[in-house]
């Protein structure tokens, strides 16, 4: 809703611009980031990552199962003491994979730390080819059509995503 608002203050301004056009264009800043070899290492990376991750809670959910199925089994031949020991450190492991999901997939969680370490300086290269590109060809608005949101139209002939990627690529 933001973006939608941004843009359309921005065809407004131009629309109401002095005899001086303005002059707006776009790229699809994920087609980019695609052909981008560093961006292909590092995205490489983080599937490794989540990769290991996801089969270490695999695992211990599957732990887990056995336990309670194990449980299950035997709960009927328990003491009431040994049962309720039992079912806490089903609850406990159970705990302890909700707190690895979290830590490894959560909003704050090493995996956004991790692509935004690796990502970061990908996205700074290409912010400034964009700004290098725009500035020589004197755009005044460049928008980022990788978002459905973000754009309902445009014209194929201000779309500048290979002349940002030749420019990323030279350097």
């Amino acid at each position: 809703m933001k973006r939608t608002l941004i843009i359309a203050l921005l065809l407004a301004a131009a629309s109401s611009a002095a005899p001086a056009q303005t002059k707006i264009a776009y790229i699809n800043s994920q087609s980019v980031m695609e052909q981008l070899p560093e961006a292909q290492d590092a995205q490489k990376q983080l599937d490794a990552l989540a990769q290991e991750w996801q089969n270490e809670l695999t695992r211990m959910a599957s732990d887990i199962q056995r336990k309670v199925e194990e449980y299950d089994k035997r709960k009927l031949i328990m003491t009431d003491k040994r049962r309720a020991e039992v079912e806490k450190e089903l609850q406990d492991l159970d705990k302890k994979l909700v707190e690895y999901r979290t830590q490894k997939f959560g909003t704050a969680g090493e995996m956004f730390t991790k692509q935004n370490e690796l990502m970061k300086p990908i996205q700074e290269k290409i912010f400034k080819a964009v700004k290098d590109v725009a500035d020589a060809e004197e755009y005044d608005y460049v928008v980022d059509r990788s978002s459905s949101t973000l754009l309902l139209f445009a014209n194929p002939k201000h779309d500048l995503t290979q002349k940002v990627l030749e420019k990323v690529q030279q350097k």
